[in-house]
């Protein structure tokens, strides 16, 4: 297959990458054998090394199995950044076990549907979000919750600061903890002997974790993605930083690693790199930069308007970030302006990547060189092919320069839905080809520019919102007849969240009150930031709400 973007390649960044053939357990013990003593997590100042992380990820998953813990069971992670993640993912995978990420921040109601779909019995959960899950009626609430305290994992004089009468700094322990009784503390988890050394380990293309995406129907769907999958996209990271050491880069863990960018940047390809792996439960500009002043960043991966803030208030503090090398951003458009101002308080490119978390999720990205191109996601990974396709016929792909669907294949691209063949039916062409719902337009050299999405997916900070979803919530609303959710572009990139609704007769528009009854049952980030009413929705023959039109009618309105 004719590769031109290849020659816009960082010199020294191959075609093709060695493809595993050993599982993510080989990974991370690898990493733990050759470390040892350097520094593996560095947590509000705490530090733990590669060795007591092997450690903690024997006893813990030793643990797991005194739980009844086997070979392909489900063990769901609620857990914000924080040093146990790590421990919970490995330790998870060490016992061939799948991990299922969630958002910590989840509604009961959302994280009900996901454990109805995949029916985990364990649950490694942050304290705080216990209640939401003990909420879960019926058979799919968990049989076990091994509950975290974030605070456990602090330096100890920072744990007696927050015991103090101050109001801030309880508001802080308060944000971070709750007691959750009647759970098993991750402490007694930890108390187990270590796992026998002979216990099987799982093999290359057995599956590792299923990462929930939103679809098009507003219904979660649970992307299968295997050792290989997850490996070979951190083989593919590594390849593409071209230049970046082992046990010498600092990886800045502001994105969540419960979505799958972070899941790769940090759980694998920043373990694969042996890297200090700075993290963060929740992005605060300041906690950031108090970090750079003794861990200066050299991998600062985020979205746009992180970008942003941090380069703005470390000019305002005075605080250098010259050390940051390899930073790309992901989710959503990234402006030249953000480009030309973080590139002017740091060392390295701002380049843009594109992923999804069929893929791993990195599929194409900028090269760290003079030949990218801003305002494109970039060019294809090694070992990553794509071709541009016919929306209504993926079999016939359109002239170069000319709009369509762009479809991905690579050894980072997953197998399919979890209990869910009708969507990858839809979503896996016969010859393994991945249809990815964006439209995009390729240049000769293969750089590639979205122009629109086929399926209509919101992203708003860095995360995909289903409008389905927010219809549905809003929907239930006794003033409200029907509703439209769209994305529109947000002033700081990427896009807000809006609602155009039909009001019931007799009623009117409550906006704050419409709000508070979506932030009851909807993550913070998929509430409407706006809420019109109007009289009439356009509609297909068949009844279906034209979301396109809807947008498109409102865009005009607003110019």
């Amino acid at each position: 297959m004719d590769a031109p973007w290849i020659r816009h390649y960082q010199p020294g960044v191959p075609a093709q990458i060695e493809l595993p053939t050993e599982s993510l357990v080989a990974l991370y013990e690898r990493s733990v054998a050759e470390a040892g003593n350097a520094v593996a997590t560095e947590f509000f100042g705490r530090t733990t090394t590669y060795a007591e992380l092997g450690d903690q990820i024997a006893r813990a998953a030793e643990g797991l199995r005194r739980l009844g813990v086997q070979a392909g069971d489900r063990v769901a992670i609620v857990l914000p950044n924080c040093p146990q993640h790590i421990v919970a993912f490995y330790a998870v995978l060490r016992l061939g076990a799948v991990v299922v990420e969630h958002n910590p921040l989840y509604t009961e109601r959302e994280l009900r549907h996901l454990f109805e779909d995949h029916a985990a019995r364990v649950a490694i959960c942050w304290d705080a979000a216990v209640g939401r899950l003990r909420a879960i009626p019926g058979d799919a609430r968990p049989d076990h919750i091994v509950s975290v305290n974030l605070l456990k994992a602090f330096p100890t004089i920072k744990r007696l600061a927050l015991s103090l009468p101050v109001k801030k700094l309880r508001e802080t322990r308060d944000r971070l903890t709750q007691p959750a009784p009647g759970t098993l503390p991750w402490e007694k988890l930890l108390g187990a002997p270590r796992l026998d050394a002979s216990h099987p380990k799982p093999g290359v293309h057995d599956l590792a974790v299923i990462q929930y995406t939103s679809g098009t129907t507003g219904v979660p769907k649970g992307a299968m993605l295997s050792h290989f999958n997850l490996f070979s996209n951190a083989r593919q990271g590594e390849a593409w930083m071209h230049g970046a050491q082992y046990r010498k880069e600092v990886f800045y863990a502001i994105l969540p690693m419960f979505h799958a960018f972070g899941m790769t940047l940090f759980l694998t390809y920043g373990i694969l790199k042996q890297g200090r792996l700075v993290l963060f439960p929740a992005f605060d500009v300041d906690l950031v930069l108090d970090a750079a002043k003794k861990s200066p960043p050299t991998v600062y991966c985020a979205v746009p308007p992180i970008y942003e803030k941090t380069a703005t208030r470390a000019t305002e503090r005075g605080i250098s970030l010259r050390s940051a090398k390899y930073c790309i951003s992901g989710a959503m458009n990234l402006p030249d302006s953000v480009v030309e101002l973080w590139e002017s308080v740091s060392s390295g490119l701002l380049v843009e990547g594109y992923g999804m978390t069929e893929a791993s999720p990195v599929c194409l990205g900028n090269p760290f060189h003079p030949s990218r191109r801003t305002g494109t996601i970039g060019i294809p990974f090694p070992s990553t092919y794509m071709r541009v396709v016919d929306p209504d016929d993926p079999t016939r792909e359109v002239a170069q320069g000319e709009r369509g669907e762009l479809l991905i294949k690579g050894p980072q691209v997953f197998s399919g839905y979890w209990n869910n063949a009708e969507e990858t039916a839809k979503a896996l062409l016969p010859d393994g080809w991945l249809r990815t719902g964006d439209v995009v337009t390729v240049d000769a050299d293969g750089f590639t520019t979205i122009v629109d999405r086929v399926k209509e997916l919101i992203i708003t900070g860095g995360f995909n919102v289903s409008p389905s979803e927010v219809e549905n919530v809003l929907r239930g609303h006794p003033d409200l007849s029907d509703a439209a959710v769209i994305g529109v572009p947000a002033p700081s990139g990427g896009e807000k969240v809006v609602a155009v609704v039909l009001l019931r007769p007799g009623a009117t528009l409550d906006e704050p009150a419409l709000r508070d009854y979506c932030r009851e049952r909807l993550s913070g980030y998929k509430v409407p930031r706006e809420i019109v009413a109007i009289n009439d929705l356009p509609r297909s023959m068949l009844g279906k709400v034209l979301r396109k039109q809807v947008r498109e009618q409102f865009l005009a309105d607003h110019a």
